[in-house]
């Protein structure tokens, strides 16, 4: 079965059984089609500080990485100086690994190059968004995923293996990956039908 009842009774994406506060992120965040550059790039620096954990721990520390971060303003993490990596490297609220720290501001970076080359992450990131299949639940990387990955870290961006990016994807709606009998997968297929693609 690909999916639970929730706190409503109405089924919700199974994943949602690992945590109670799952439900309120898959309900109103996870799968909804985002064209924002800041949120896009929050979910890439993010998605690398999971490497080797789990997303609850992410999730439960997101505000604290957005205070440790200028609310993941790329411009400004661009300039981040050895300070601030020493600095992060104190932060007990965050996860406190150099090399992702030091991914994050090189990511800043790479992230400052990409606006100006392709008008914005999210017009770039968008030119991947999976067609077929629309319902491809189990699977963890994709043709899309595995494509978008390569330009990546062929213009030095770190911590974006396929599996990562096809998380990034179906978190932030390049694909409604949420199971065919959860409720939340019409009111994703009816964003996603709205959603203007940044150009």
């Amino acid at each position: 079965m690909s999916t639970i009842p929730g706190p409503d009774g109405k089924p919700r994406c199974r994943w949602c059984a690992a945590a109670p506060e799952f439900f309120a992120y898959h309900d109103s965040e996870w799968g909804f089609p985002v064209g924002d550059d800041r949120r896009l790039f929050e979910k890439i620096c993010l998605e690398g500080f999971q490497s080797g954990l789990s997303w609850r721990t992410i999730l439960a520390k997101r505000e604290n990485f957005r205070a440790a971060f200028h609310n993941f303003d790329f411009e400004h993490i661009a300039r981040y100086t050895e300070k601030d990596v020493a600095r992060l490297l104190n932060d007990a609220g965050i996860i406190r690994h150099r090399g992702k720290i030091e991914a994050t501001i090189n990511n800043a970076q790479r992230a400052r190059e990409m606006v100006k080359a392709e008008g914005s992450i999210a017009a770039f990131m968008w030119r991947y968004e999976m067609k077929l299949p629309e319902k491809p639940q189990g699977i963890t990387t994709s043709p899309e995923s595995i494509a978008l990955s390569r330009e990546l870290k062929k213009r030095g961006w770190k911590f974006v293996g396929p599996t990562t990016i096809f998380a990034l994807m179906q978190a932030m709606g390049l694909v409604n990956d949420h199971a065919e009998a959860c409720i939340t997968r019409a009111k994703v297929a009816k964003a996603r039908k709205a959603f203007r693609k940044p150009q």
